[in-house]
């Protein structure tokens, strides 16, 4: 007997290894190579597609905490991540093509895991499925999913470019973390002064976008999160600066003095060969990038190895579909992991793996399943996207918003994001011998 996953993205590929790990014998379907969406360039498992970047390292944030529980209850993926990390300040980030050879080299490699190069077009009836097809589903699957469930939800996502290294004119950038915190070569800071920002601003709020028959790009529904940024810079002239363009926490050596904004070039990969626009999402077209990114002095001459894109993708209205187990409230012996759940974040994504492959086993063993309390991230992320009072659902990232109160109040913001780690890391430590 085995255990069919769906996908072999981040959530499928955790899922997968999670069963693997316990002794059972795992079907993973992947379409590629032979079907590839739009968004998808590479032939390997856990494709990184929108950045590199898996977020805050320090366990005192929510980020940071989500990545050690999931470090030890046994993630292979950060396993993986930890070992391909590349300078990125005070967040961990990947070298993108290392990560996805290394994991998808894991999950081939191992003995009870079966690969299925196959589009899957309907769930299997035979046995227990996990679900993590991810927001990328092909469009019969998700018709399938959405008969199922009643309806699912699309929205839309996009990617930001990356560029050649040696094509940055370092001239007018310099190396710097804000606030020096972590390597002082972190990131590649690109400043503006005030003349050269409006002018860009001007320019990328009235540039050509691509034209797609899926979505309104005046109007999409996106992640907040992956907010194209011409659709951001509508907002008003000062939005970007107090977002992907802030300056705060920068000092330009050049001037001596904090420039008026900042875009910020994180590496790709380990040799620094390439860099990606942070927070710079894009569905501009790929001649208007190069045009107006090339009014940052900086980028002047950039040379693109990846244009930014906008892609489909789909989640499910999970309150009322989902147990907190991550199984199907109508079938039990389905499961659902990934962005598709409704959980926002690479990272995410993957810990709803874990659990969903812990629980698929437990399900197969015809034992109780487990939800992690309430008071992890891991545990609070599967009882909002399962939480029936949660109306006009929303995909959520780890947060400490989605905790329980502590029960003694503390006023200083790091401190009681401390509190919040130190109280997950007890409580996962009592109840880790559940998940074996």
């Amino acid at each position: 007997m085995y255990i069919n996953v769906l996908g072999a993205g981040l959530a499928g590929c955790e899922a997968a290894y999670q069963i693997a790990k316990r002794g059972i014998k795992v079907r993973l379907y992947e379409m590629k190579p032979h079907k590839m969406t739009p968004a998808h360039r590479s032939e390997m498992f856990c494709e990184l597609i929108c950045s590199n970047s898996l977020k805050a390292a320090r366990i005192e944030s929510a980020a940071g905490l989500l990545k050690e529980e999931m470090r030890r209850i046994g993630s292979l993926l950060m396993d993986c991540a930890d070992q391909c990390a590349v300078p990125a300040g005070g967040a961990l980030a990947v070298d993108r093509d290392q990560f996805s050879a290394m994991v998808t080299q894991a999950v081939k490699n191992h003995p009870l895991i079966e690969i299925i190069e196959l589009e899957v077009t309907d769930i299997p009836q035979d046995g227990i499925t996990v679900v993590a097809t991810g927001p990328l589903t092909s469009d019969a699957l998700a018709e399938k999913i959405a008969s199922m469930c009643g309806g699912s939800l699309h929205f839309f996502d996009a990617a930001a470019p990356v560029v050649m290294a040696e094509s940055i004119d370092m001239r007018y950038a310099f190396t710097a973390s804000r606030y020096d915190k972590g390597e002082d070569d972190a990131y590649i800071n690109c400043p503006m002064n005030k003349e050269q920002y409006e002018l860009f601003h001007e320019q990328l709020i009235n540039a050509e976008r691509a034209p797609r028959h899926d979505v309104d790009v005046q109007n999409p529904k996106v992640y907040e999160g992956c907010m194209p940024v011409e659709i951001l810079a509508q907002r008003g002239l000062q939005t970007l600066r107090f977002g992907p363009m802030k300056p705060v926490g920068l000092r330009d050596p050049h001037t001596g003095h904090r420039p008026w904004a900042v875009l910020q070039l994180r590496t790709e990969n380990a040799a620094k060969t390439m860099y990606n626009l942070v927070g710079f999402q894009t569905n501009l077209k790929f001649p208007e990038q190069k045009r107006v990114f090339g009014m940052i002095p900086a980028l002047k001459n950039a040379e693109y190895v990846r244009y930014g894109v906008m892609h489909r993708n789909t989640f499910l209205d999970s309150p009322r579909v989902l147990n907190a187990d991550y199984s199907l409230r109508s079938n039990g012996r389905i499961f659902f992991a990934g962005q598709m759940t409704g959980v926002e974040g690479y990272m995410e994504s993957a810990s709803s793996g874990m659990i969903a492959g812990m629980n698929a086993v437990k399900r197969y063993r015809n034992e109780d399943t487990v939800v992690l309390p309430a008071v992890t991230m891991i545990g609070a992320l599967s009882r909002y996207i399962s939480d029936e009072t949660v109306r006009d659902f929303q995909p959520m990232g780890a947060n400490l918003g989605i905790f329980p109160p502590l029960d003694v109040a503390v006023r200083d913001k790091r401190e009681r994001a401390a509190a919040y780690a130190q109280r997950s890391l007890n409580e996962l430590s009592r109840v880790a011998a559940r998940l074996q």
